[in-house]
């Protein structure tokens, strides 16, 4: 059987620094409720776990409750804002272009696995110029699992006919599929992580995109 390798990467902190984006949509979804602004330093990690995690952490930091009902509702209009502006502080992070060109020129796929909606993943992308360029793009939603289960890996690897698969992300969810997948797995340090990547123990760690062709050679060979 003739060996396709295809390098998945995580989204939301891995390919594009999109909390600026996400905290606008936060602040948006809470104001009615007559919260202050959340400043992006502050909402951390959450930023890496969906919508919900995020309004409950702002309410966590502001000693508020909100109830179900307003809850839902709140998540509605986060999910409106930042549909409406999903790129407009969002960033590359710096190197990822040029690793992507790298990544093509081995005759390797692209691919992204995300717990991102996938709709909203392919807006982002498209938003950023670059989601014709993977062969695979896959959500929270694309299947009836997702990460950290390994089948959202396995599954978005056959997405992008490739047998052999390197997950690229930024906190343990990424890990713990990739490890669920058998697959190796190189985080980076510039995420959003809740604790520290080098306590994860993954295959590798990255603090600039420019180290990921090294990467990729040791654990592919």
């Amino acid at each position: 059987m003739e060996l396709k390798t295809a390098v998945i990467f995580d989204l939301d902190g891995t390919i594009a620094d999109t909390r600026p984006d996400l905290v606008a949509a936060l602040n948006a979804c809470l104001r009615p409720h007559g919260f202050r602004e959340v400043a992006v330093r502050e909402i951390g990690h959450a930023a890496g776990h969906g919508s919900l995690a995020m309004i409950d952490a702002a309410c966590r930091m502001q000693d508020r409750v909100i109830s179900p009902e307003e809850r839902i509702a709140a998540q509605q209009r986060f999910l409106a804002h930042y549909e409406a502006n999903i790129a407009v502080d969002t960033r590359l992070f710096p190197g990822i272009e040029k690793t992507m060109d790298y990544i093509c020129s081995l005759g390797m796929e692209l691919a992204v696995c995300t717990n991102k909606p996938e709709r909203l993943a392919l807006q982002l992308m498209g938003a950023l110029g670059i989601r014709d360029r993977f062969a695979a793009i896959t959500g929270g939603d694309t299947f009836a699992f997702r990460k950290p289960d390994g089948r959202h890996l396995t599954a978005t690897l056959e997405r992008a006919d490739a047998n052999r698969g390197l997950m690229v992300g930024d906190t343990v969810t990424d890990l713990d599929a990739a490890r669920s997948a058998d697959m190796p797995v190189v985080l980076v340090d510039f995420g959003y992580s809740s604790v520290r990547v080098d306590t994860l123990g993954p295959d590798a760690i990255i603090s600039h995109f420019d180290q990921l062709a090294d990467e990729i050679g040791r654990l592919l060979g």
